[in-house]
């Protein structure tokens, strides 16, 4: 995937705290270590009591952390269990404006790459993808919002609860920010053995953009079961990897009367993102790296073949409509 060189970026999308010295909080971290995490996160429930739980993709966020119904009834992210602990840490853009300018410095750099991808996805949505959407959606937000991604290292604060870098990329729906400690994307080829590449980081983020627009068209709020082969914690995650694969499709063509920031994505790139979703698939993580048995009752973001699909129908498509995993009989 290759960036346009004389394309600008706008890094005003990012927040950078990763040099505010962390979170200003850091009670109830979920601890240090990805793999320990996604073997195994304590989380309360509904009742409100903790409870153990396989995670399937804690890794990425959203992608890994999926939300779930605090004892408030209030949709929080896993995060937001752990306690509302306040803001998150002051960003300082300055060098990261500085660094940052064009299409060429993310062909050169992965935090400029990402602000590419961050530009790309919220273009796509706010250039007539959401609104599209949202037509089919009875109470939905009449236009899209554009929202920040928080470059945090370590450990931050959010309206969800404080985290540390082991939680992945997250959408924290309390704040209406995207959270990522950039390690992360060395953690996803490490521990589970992805490939990597440009489109691969690109998805993780396009993963958690769809779930803010599952969050404006009132799609969240209405998630009741959050474990199970066919809960509706796996029909979200399924239709964030469907509306990522959709911003893939129209991510090389123009946006809001501006030049693609993308202009070439291979056959490789995407050979790379659908193995990166076959890799977090509850039941490809259950097998290698959790005990080597799989338990459909404990899915919570779909099987290594739901997620290849449900991205390869959004890309196909290009049809965010097509995206409709709540209504489909069968997730594949």
């Amino acid at each position: 995937m290759k960036y346009n060189d004389d394309a600008n970026l706008d890094t005003s999308e990012v927040s950078d705290t990763r040099g505010s010295g962390g979170s200003v909080n850091a009670a109830g971290g979920l601890g240090a270590g990805l793999l320990p995490l996604v073997l195994g996160l304590l989380f309360r429930g509904r009742s409100g009591k903790f409870s153990w739980v396989v995670i399937i993709l804690v890794v990425v966020g959203y992608f890994a952390i999926s939300h779930v119904t605090g004892s408030s009834g209030t949709s929080t992210s896993v995060l937001g269990q752990l306690g509302r602990s306040g803001q998150p840490t002051q960003a300082d853009n300055t060098d990261l404006a500085k660094e940052c300018r064009t299409g060429a410095d993310a062909n050169a750099h992965l935090e400029c790459a990402i602000v590419a991808d961050i530009n790309s996805v919220q273009d796509y949505w706010a250039g007539g993808g959401y609104t599209t959407l949202a037509a089919h959606y009875r109470g939905a937000a009449a236009s899209y919002t554009s929202i920040d991604t928080v470059f945090f290292s370590g450990q931050v604060s959010t309206a969800c609860g404080s985290a540390d870098a082991s939680a992945g990329p997250f959408y924290c729906p309390g704040d209406k920010l995207v959270y990522i400690d950039l390690s992360f994307y060395n953690d996803l080829k490490s521990q589970f053995g992805a490939e990597g590449g440009p489109l691969v980081n690109a998805y993780v983020l396009a993963h958690e953009y769809g779930h803010h627009v599952q969050d404006l068209l009132g799609t969240e709020a209405k998630v009741r079961t959050r474990e199970g082969a066919s809960s509706d914690s796996v029909r979200l995650e399924l239709q964030a990897d469907c509306y990522a694969g959709v911003w893939m499709n129209h991510a090389t063509q123009p946006a809001n009367g501006q030049p693609a920031l993308i202009t070439d994505i291979t056959q490789a790139d995407l050979d790379s993102a659908v193995d990166t979703a076959q890799r977090i698939g509850d039941d490809y993580i259950q097998k290698n790296l959790g005990g080597g048995t799989v338990n459909p009752d404990s899915f919570t973001h779909g099987t290594s073949a739901q997620r290849k699909l449900w991205l390869t129908t959004g890309y196909r498509s290009g049809d965010a409509t097509q995206c409709d995993t709540f209504s489909a009989a069968n997730l594949g």
